[in-house]
């Protein structure tokens, strides 16, 4: 009786010796499972946060670290990244508008297709993790709404030319202050125009024709100068030429006044002496100034006796007593 208690089956034997195998295996399996759970490394390009039942418990930068086994490690990647805005990038590599994002409206009212690169990097893991739900989405509304709003204070010329640089350094500030004051955990590193066009065929062609317009409006401005230029010598040089004519008719008048002047004095200072010959020397001077050709008769004041004054002047001999009784007569 006691030999048939002590005796056991074979196969169950084996089979309990499988089953502690296993046992030990498994234990054996997770204690090295656990094990290397407590260690972890971190490379250069990336932050590891720690956390223990849903709390923050440190952030690892490179290097090798050891954990409890119940701690959990998320990786994050520190490396900068970069994406497309307004434009994306077709399976064969090549950029294709986006024309709901592309497409933006300037402040002379134009419509223009202008891509941005942008590049951004973490900068904060743990903001990056928990403070929102997904930070490249609030990132990308972030640089559509501040570059609709930079581009919209520009004109398009300036837009497509000389403004790239300032637009770029207007929209990096911009993002770079709303980030912060969203604290999304990321950061913008550059942001670049990759090219800026009128969207469609017609704008383009409407386009060109205001920029030949532009530069018909400087060639007819650039000729106006020239003219302007050219004619500007020409009316100072006849502005001085009569003000030099004026100048010398002024000193002409001038010294002809001062010689009448001169004249008039001498004749005053002959007329002081002898008032009466010199009033009589007037008088005749005159007469042969006003009335050259006049027909001189004299008369006693009778009409009976009337003497023409010719007969005398044709007299040579005569001619001085005929202006004489002229002088007399008038004297008289």
């Amino acid at each position: 009786m006691a030999e048939f208690e002590k005796y056991e089956d074979p196969a169950a034997k084996k089979t309990k010796k499988v089953l502690s195998i296993i046992l030990f295996a498994g234990i054996g399996i997770f204690l090295i499972i656990t094990f290397f759970r407590c260690f972890y490394s971190v490379n250069e390009q990336r932050n590891a946060v720690v956390t223990q039942f849903g709390q923050i418990v440190k952030v690892n930068t490179a290097g090798f670290y050891l954990k409890a086994p119940w701690q959990d490690v998320h990786m994050v990647d520190m490396t900068t990244h970069g994406t497309g805005i307004g434009y994306i990038v077709s399976p064969t590599g090549q950029n294709i508008t986006d024309t709901d994002n592309g497409i933006m409206i300037t402040s002379d009212f134009n419509l223009l297709n202008i891509d941005f690169y942008l590049e951004y990097r973490v900068s904060d893991p743990v903001a990056y993790l928990y403070n929102s739900e997904n930070p490249e989405a609030i990132l990308s509304n972030i640089a559509l709404a501040n570059i609709r709003t930079v581009v919209s204070n520009y004109t398009v010329d300036e837009a497509m030319t000389t403004g790239k640089s300032q637009i770029q350094a207007d929209v990096k500030e911009g993002m770079l202050g709303e980030l912060n004051s969203r604290n999304v955990g990321l950061t913008v590193v550059n942001i670049t125009i990759q090219d800026s066009a009128p969207p469609t065929e017609e704008i383009i062609a409407a386009f060109k024709a205001v920029e030949t317009a532009k530069q018909g409006a400087d060639t007819a401005m650039n000729n106006a100068y020239q003219y302007q230029n050219q004619k500007i010598p020409e009316a100072e040089a006849k502005a001085d030429a009569i003000l030099q004519s004026a100048e010398a008719q002024k000193l002409a008048r001038i010294a002809e006044a001062e010689g009448q002047v001169a004249r008039f004095n001498e004749m005053y200072a002959e007329y002081e002496k002898y008032p009466l010959i010199t009033k009589k020397r007037l008088f005749f001077e005159k007469m042969e100034e006003v009335l050259p050709g006049v027909k001189v008769v004299i008369t006693d004041g009778d009409t009976e006796t009337m003497l023409p004054l010719d007969s005398f002047l044709n007299d040579s001999s005569l001619a001085g007593n005929g202006l004489s009784a002229i002088g007399d007569g008038a004297n008289e």
